[in-house]
């Protein structure tokens, strides 16, 4: 916003000039008129200039929840957007993790201390305290992920939710994992049990219920269920050994395939599946392609829901650099690639064909409307 009034004073100086000149007497001399010229192609140049200024004086900061920047997911993903922003804009990038809930607020804070251009926070449990702060800072722009605000929240439409129809591209991956399985059943757990990480969950259970539909099969999913919203959590996104232990109990409740929707808390059913093979566990990751995030454990990895944070928040910072950033809603979804299934990687020999295109028929029709996700 602040650059944006920058670029119109540029513009308003340059309008100066040419009625100035419009005004001048028709005696004016030869080397008057060069100079008049040079001033004004100096003027007609300084809207670019200011704004490459602009962006070398923005800071993009951004506060991660809890998992940390490497977490190998959201914050990770998110922050790959600021870095994308600082090598291709020019913009200085900052972060601040956050090792708990009351480090929200403070963190906040901290980066409004320090004049920050644009504040990106990370996370639904991130919304009560960026609210906060956008309304008392009303001139300065943030972006939250995985938040929409309701009408009336912010004051002064600072603040740009980001949004995902995640549950998109984890139908899909339903659909994959019930088509894949050997024994007829599937799992998934979350972290915590909020709309973030329940889209993927219903995403994924309703896209196995699509399968047995086409397919004629009764293939189970263990773990959640939508109706009632009630399944398993491990109340935290940081323990790697919940992720083995929560793994461990649906492979022993005859689960071949599990979706963990935990951020860092994943790795670690990741890390037991290579443990135990592939032929008894494979892992379908969440937020970002996990086979290339997580190496150790890649070849477990059937297929990741991808949720690109990295390319909207590159957008928000983009849009203040420009001076066109607005508060409201962006929505990611698989029409316009802001969700999607990444590739098969190891497995792609062992997906059939047939399945390839059931779910490519089933990525159509979700597009244009004729297939819900919904159930």
């Amino acid at each position: 916003m602040k650059t944006r009034m920058k670029i119109a004073a540029a513009v308003i100086a340059v309008a100066s000039l040419g009625l100035a000149a419009c005004s001048s007497d028709s005696g004016t001399t030869a080397e008057e008129t060069t100079a008049a010229e040079t001033a004004a192609e100096t003027t007609a140049e300084a809207p670019a200039e200011t704004t490459e200024e602009a962006a070398a004086a923005i800071k993009a900061c951004q506060v991660t929840d809890v998992g940390g920047v490497d977490d190998k997911g959201f914050n990770q993903k998110a922050f790959k957007g600021v870095q994308d922003a600082a090598d291709q804009l020019g913009v200085e990038a900052a972060v601040l993790e956050s090792q708990a809930e009351t480090d929200y607020i403070p963190n906040i804070q901290s980066f409004v201390d320090q004049g920050c251009g644009i504040i990106v926070t990370v996370g639904f449990l991130l919304g009560d305290a960026t609210k906060e702060a956008a309304n008392a800072n009303p001139d300065l722009p943030f972006t939250i992920v995985d938040f929409a605000y309701a009408e009336g929240d912010i004051t002064n439409n600072n603040v740009l939710g980001q949004i995902f129809n995640t549950d998109e591209a984890a139908f899909l991956a339903g659909y994959l994992a019930a088509g894949m399985s050997k024994t007829g059943k599937v799992g998934t757990f979350g972290g915590i049990n909020i709309p973030p990480v329940t889209i993927f969950m219903d995403g994924f259970y309703y896209g196995v219920q699509k399968y047995n539909a086409d397919n004629g099969t009764k293939v189970k999913v263990l773990g959640w269920n939508p109706k009632d919203q009630k399944g398993l959590f491990t109340e935290n996104f940081e323990s790697l050994d919940d992720g083995r232990t929560f793994a461990q109990n649906l492979v022993d409740e005859g689960a071949d395939i599990v979706m963990p929707v935990a951020g860092p808390v994943g790795l670690g059913s990741a890390a037991l599946a290579s443990e135990l093979g592939t032929d008894k566990l494979m892992i379908i990751g969440v937020d970002a392609d996990q086979f290339e995030s997580d190496t150790a454990n890649q070849n477990v990895y059937l297929t990741s829901v991808l949720k690109n944070m990295d390319v909207t928040t590159f957008n928000a910072i983009q849009a203040v650099v420009d001076g066109t950033f607005e508060g409201g809603v962006t929505i990611g979804d698989l029409k316009n690639g802001g969700v999607g299934l990444a590739p098969y990687h190891a497995f792609d020999g062992a997906v059939p064909q047939k399945l390839k295109d059931q779910i490519e028929a089933i990525k159509a029709g979700i597009t244009d409307g004729s297939v819900s996700v919904k159930g």
